[in-house]
């Protein structure tokens, strides 16, 4: 479903526990600041462990591409937009550092994208969407041909990486750990971290070669990790990247599952709206729907139990 906006401002986020969601920030004009190194992606993975620990996000999968991120979390504690505010601060500045600039670092235009699966094989086709982002990009023949930041399919659900705090930004005297281990968990849903990577495994690799057939039908190639790693940071690709589309909040291939959602977010954005009226109209006590997240977080608002 469409984000919804009424005189410029975006509909209000939908927060409740032990939601998974895919989420995904770009890069200011889409230029080239997450460019694949050792530099980004010891900081980045240092960052991301911090943010999933400090607030308790589970992360499945991730890849970052030169200049934007897709993860893939679930969120016990409803603390979504706290956890991508803290990774994308710092990211954004010990990014910036390394590359010796100030200005803004993520896309104005919008915040990130926050999508939820509705179903375990929703989940399954968005952590294999994660994984072959780079392939369907058009940059290499396989994910694990990433140079970047990447998870391999043989890690869902059960590694553990360790981060060691960067030397560039971060002080070496300072309060955050000189390590951190980051614990790639298993979504809620499956039979066990096993049949995840199965499933997940088998949809990335239809994915990839989907998009191998599609580069070789126009006749083209893939890039290739070496011109990948040529990148310049403040470059960015030729345009033509499609605008004003679709924002959608929700991931559904079964239409009813998907009617379902939509009604669900419906409802909520109803009853959200008439107790912000409420509320306006001086009635300190309205009661907001559950997964009601920057008004009962900064003013305290009465929220119904989440269902």
């Amino acid at each position: 479903m469409r984000a919804a906006a009424r005189g410029g401002v975006t509909a209000p986020r939908q927060i409740l526990q032990n939601t998974t969601y895919l989420v995904t920030r770009r890069c200011s004009e889409r230029r080239f600041f997450l460019r694949p190194s050792a530099v980004t992606s010891g900081t980045f993975l240092y960052v991301l462990a911090l943010a999933a620990q400090r607030y308790r996000v589970c992360v499945h999968a991730f890849c970052v591409l030169s200049n934007h991120y897709h993860l893939l979390v679930t969120d016990p504690d409803a603390c979504l937009p706290a956890f991508v505010q803290y990774l994308d601060s710092l990211v954004a500045r010990a990014i910036n550092a390394s590359l010796g600039r100030f200005e803004g670092f993520w896309a104005s235009a919008a915040s990130y994208s926050a999508v939820a699966p509705a179903s375990p094989e929703d989940v399954v086709a968005k952590a294999a969407y994660v994984l072959a982002n780079p392939v369907a990009a058009g940059l290499v023949r396989r994910g694990s041909d990433w140079p970047g930041l990447w998870t391999s399919p043989d890690q869902l659900g059960a590694a553990t990486l360790v981060a060691r705090r960067p030397t560039v930004f971060f002080r070496s005297d300072g309060y955050l750990p000189e390590s951190i281990a980051l614990t790639l968990a298993p979504p809620p849903g499956f039979a066990s971290p096993a049949d995840f990577r199965t499933k997940v495994k088998n949809a990335l690799r239809e994915l990839e070669d989907r998009a191998a057939r599609e580069v070789a039908s126009r006749g083209g190639a893939f890039v290739g990790a070496a011109k990948v790693l040529a990148q310049k940071p403040r470059s960015a690709p030729a345009p033509g990247e499609p605008r004003f589309g679709l924002n959608p909040r929700i991931a559904a291939r079964d239409k009813w599952k998907r009617i379902e959602a939509i009604s669900r977010l419906k409802s909520f954005l109803a009853a959200y709206r008439a107790a912000w009226r409420e509320r306006r109209a001086g009635a300190r006590d309205a009661l907001f729907p559950a997964g009601t997240y920057l008004l009962r977080r900064m003013h305290g608002v009465q929220c119904a139990g989440a269902a």
